[in-house]
């Protein structure tokens, strides 16, 4: 009776410690892996390994001279795991932030993503936003993975802000071999596209995005905020 009471008493110990297991995997931030909805794995497209991009952002609202949040720079390599720049929108006024990064080859002049807001109508708390009213805009660059956080999460349009998102970054290397070859240009021509979460613990789902093979860039327009990263 005692090894039966024992037994039963371990039986129930390693069913509590497998309910609390993870039921779907974790971020593998290391190689670029995530689960998607579908319970696929995604494949994420990484900076060159070069070198570690540097940042920079100038915003503007577009029509005036007005300068929206100071140019940034780093005095040298880039070791933050993320980066973060911010801009005030205004319901009824356009306005854009521009990030570039820099390459030894060719300094400053490589844009990674720009982002024009005009019609941001309800904050995540449920507040409507009247014509006028401000947010204020958080973008996050990922600097492992090609990808970007855009807060307040849950912020809602009624015109779709735009996102252009470039993954030139990557140097040609988007299946992460280390070798540029025809497996990337497959990957670029066949599977290639944007994806979205909610959050770090929710999954990735894919969002209609339209590609631009020449740039290595993709135009998404956003209904709201989250994260985004060019996956495949």
């Amino acid at each position: 009776m005692i090894r039966r009471i024992v037994a039963v008493l371990a039986l129930a110990l390693v069913t509590a410690r497998c309910a609390d297991q993870p039921t779907t995997p974790v971020e593998l931030s290391a190689s670029g892996l995530q689960a998607s909805a579908s319970g696929s794995t995604r494949h994420f497209v990484r900076w060159s390994g070069s070198s570690a991009p540097q940042f920079r952002e100038r915003g503007s609202s577009v029509g005036t001279a007005q300068v929206v949040g100071a140019s940034l720079a780093l005095g040298g390599p880039l070791n933050l795991e993320r980066y973060s720049v911010s801009f005030w929108a205004v319901r009824g006024k356009t306005r854009s932030a521009v990030i570039n990064y820099k390459t030894t080859s060719h300094g400053w002049n490589n844009q990674f993503l720009s982002l024009t807001i005009t019609d941001p109508t309800r904050l995540p708390n449920g507040r409507s936003l009247g014509y006028g009213d401000s947010v204020k805009i958080t973008v996050t660059i990922d600097t492992t993975n090609i990808g970007v956080s855009l807060a307040p999460t849950g912020l809602t349009f009624g015109r779709p802000a735009q996102l252009v998102i470039s993954y030139q970054g990557a140097d040609g290397d988007l299946n992460g071999d280390g070798v540029v070859d025809w497996k990337d240009r497959d990957v670029e021509t066949h599977d290639l596209g944007m994806w979205w979460r909610e959050g770090d613990a929710s999954n990735w789902q894919q969002i209609s995005a339209t590609q631009n093979v020449n740039d290595e860039s993709f135009t998404v327009a956003l209904p709201h905020f989250s994260q985004y990263a060019v996956s495949w």
